[in-house]
């Protein structure tokens, strides 16, 4: 069964005053996305870096999610720590997808310039993180996950089918 990693880092949503709609979000897309049978993963957190590297590590090593999406703490507050968590919990970062989704954000908002997504590779899964509202979220997936599939091929993860009428896909050929 492929696994698909979703976690939420947010105080508030984790605490349960508000809830998380960035989290549905990436599972929703991954639900239109992919054809696949895949199951979810899904951890909402506190914005506390060791928190959220352990959440990593346990998504990545004993679930062992191909593919592990973070939303929130992206930005330049003190609490966010997303990508501090990210860098540290990863062999190989991939600042490729984080360049790209700014590119495209920079579209929309004139704040995108504060974002701070990257993405990385633990073993065989690639995290990537992504901003925390859902509309974002959506834009930036579009975006990257393209690549994402061939990616996952690279670091000898699971083949991942895609809805082509949903997300059109690029592997080489050959």
């Amino acid at each position: 069964m492929i696994k698909i990693g979703v976690i939420t880092a947010s105080d508030r949503a984790s605490a349960g005053i508000y809830e998380d709609i960035s989290g549905v979000a990436i599972q929703d897309t991954m639900r239109d996305y992919l054809k696949n049978e895949h199951e979810i993963v899904y951890r909402c957190i506190p914005d506390d870096q060791s928190t959220i590297e352990s959440t990593m590590i346990e998504l990545c090593d004993v679930q062992g999610c191909c593919l592990v999406v973070t939303t929130g703490g992206t930005g330049p507050a003190l609490r966010d720590v997303t990508p501090e968590a990210t860098e540290n919990v990863c062999e190989k970062m991939m600042p490729g997808f984080g360049e790209l989704m700014r590119s495209v954000s920079l579209q929309y908002v004139p704040t995108a310039i504060l974002s701070r997504q990257t993405a990385g590779i633990r073993g065989k899964s690639l995290i990537i993180n992504l901003p925390g509202k859902p509309k974002s979220i959506r834009e930036c997936l579009d975006a990257v996950f393209p690549a994402v599939p061939y990616c996952i091929d690279l670091i000898e993860g699971p083949y991942l089918e895609c809805n082509e009428e949903v997300i059109k896909v690029f592997r080489p050929k050959g």
